[in-house]
């Protein structure tokens, strides 16, 4: 793998969740529009909030107030069909990186995109060809068909790239940027070792009450339009949620919680995964607090984010860029 890195991704067939893609620049935001680079490592599907049904499974332990709601699936991407839900982005890179991305047939063609025989997803990068200055180098971007207005993702990843410019990310983004939002929730750069969540925004949304999650906030202001778009971006409080370290424990699971009360983002690692989540019930009410929480009171979710697509995207820093540290 290198310095460019593999992510693996499997789906487990009902705990309710995307993949996620290691790491972005700590402050830097993909640009408007859909950029996919990917590669994640475990698709568990996406859930939604429903009324229970006669073939759902209620989870254990679910508070009162969730009685008469529970999460059930809504998507699923996985397997030998996983690829059939994302297009492939072929565009120029919205961050200017040093980067090629491909269509799918040359994807498929140069094994930078495939599904192995135990149906785990494979997303990487060219990481054998030798290249002239100023070349761009081949990757992957894929962002899903579906659009998403809420839901609960889980990601169970076992391996992501890590590596001095290596950029990958997982995160889910609306149209006309940055009107629609952008919910950062796996990325890093370089030999980062912790995972940063952000939250990109039009003007007006905040964060606020530090004592209701457990990462470093950076800014509060989540404003594309202020601090160069840094957004609200939350370092992860476990120095082995991104790079060597992550990829050295087998990884864990990110789950991603997006409702009408807020946004919540967590991080569990391989030995630390729920039970609900491992049952196939997951149940974000046990899940204690979040590393990053972005509440209405303060950027009420439905005036922020609206039709967002999943993005799965490994691109490369670019020298000059004042946003990669």
């Amino acid at each position: 793998m290198g310095g460019l890195g593999i992510l693996v991704l499997t789906l487990l067939p009902l705990s309710g969740s995307v993949s996620a893609i290691p790491s972005r620049s700590s402050i830097l935001s993909k640009v408007p529009f859909p950029s996919l680079s990917g590669y994640k490592d475990r698709i568990n599907g996406l859930w939604r909030r429903g009324k229970q049904e006669g073939t759902v499974r209620r989870a254990t332990n679910t508070s009162d107030s969730d009685s008469a709601n529970l999460w059930v699936v809504d998507t699923l991407f996985e397997g030998q069909d996983f690829f059939d839900g994302f297009d492939f982005y072929t565009d120029k890179d919205p961050t200017n990186g040093q980067v090629q991305y491909v269509d799918r047939d040359t994807a498929f063609n140069e094994n930078l995109a495939y599904v192995t025989s135990d149906n785990k997803i494979v997303m990487k990068v060219d990481n054998t060809t030798y290249l002239s200055q100023g070349q761009n180098r081949k990757s992957v971007r894929i962002q899903s068909k579906k659009r998403f207005n809420g839901g609960l993702f889980i990601l169970d990843l076992e391996k992501a790239p890590h590596g001095c410019g290596t950029w990958p990310a997982f995160w889910t983004v609306g149209p006309n940027w940055p009107m629609g939002g952008e919910i950062d929730i796996f990325e890093g750069v370089h030999e980062n070792t912790r995972n940063q969540a952000t939250f990109h925004t039009s003007d007006g949304c905040t964060i606020t009450n530090p004592q209701n999650f457990t990462g470093n906030l950076l800014a509060s202001d989540c404003s594309a339009f202020a601090d160069n778009n840094a957004g609200c971006g939350l370092i992860n409080d476990s120095a082995a949620s991104f790079g060597a370290p992550f990829n050295a424990v087998g990884g864990g699971v990110f789950a991603s919680r997006w409702d009408s009360n807020g946004v919540w983002i967590w991080f569990f690692h391989r030995y630390t995964i729920p039970n609900d989540i491992i049952n196939k019930v997951p149940n974000p009410e046990l899940w204690g607090k979040p590393t990053a929480l972005l509440s209405n009171t303060s950027c009420p979710p439905n005036k922020y984010f609206w039709d967002h697509q999943i993005v799965f995207d490994i691109t490369f820093c670019v020298r000059g860029n004042p946003m990669i540290i």
